[in-house]
């Protein structure tokens, strides 16, 4: 191999090289605004049901979280929300979690939940730190009920004419 063959070996591999980087880079950078779009529109989503409480001296009920979730900036970010409102009583703690959602990232991102506590409090935990605290404040009605109907058949379906 010739010098100037190496040479253009060298300079391929660089660019290859800073062309893979800047990919992987490109892929988290877009999973981490993707993830702080999400929680920003809990925390907007946190402050709307707050202003509720507020105002009715209790939460919300889940057709109004679902209806102002649609409104709140940065929505389709959220993904799927799974609300609890139906299990939360006057003597649950502040730190109980009252709505969630998955979140499925690849690389530095990772799997998790963007989480919002009874007290408003918006924070992203890991999939098994979710899952553990998640089955300490389950009860025995809520997991039955989550059983008999996955998450998902309890929406009514879209009518065929709204698509």
């Amino acid at each position: 191999m010739t010098r100037m063959q190496r040479k253009i070996l060298i300079e391929f591999a660089v660019v290859l090289g800073l062309t893979l980087l800047a990919a992987v880079a490109m892929i988290n950078l877009k999973d981490w605004v993707n993830r702080s779009e999400a929680m920003r529109a809990m925390q907007e989503l946190a402050r709307q049901i707050n202003h509720y409480r507020q105002q009715y001296a209790r939460i919300p009920p889940e057709s109004w979280v679902k209806q102002q979730a649609q409104t709140v900036p940065g929505y389709p970010r959220l993904g799927r929300l799974e609300y609890r409102g139906l299990w939360i009583d006057f003597e649950s703690p502040p730190d109980t979690i009252l709505a969630y959602s998955e979140r499925n990232y690849r690389g530095f991102a990772g799997r998790g939940y963007v989480v919002m506590r009874l007290n408003g409090r918006v924070e992203w935990l890991d999939k098994q730190t979710f899952e553990k605290l998640l089955a300490r404040q389950q009860t025995e009605e809520e997991v039955k009920l989550l059983e008999k109907h996955p998450a998902g058949e309890l929406e009514p379906p879209r009518p065929i004419w709204g698509r």
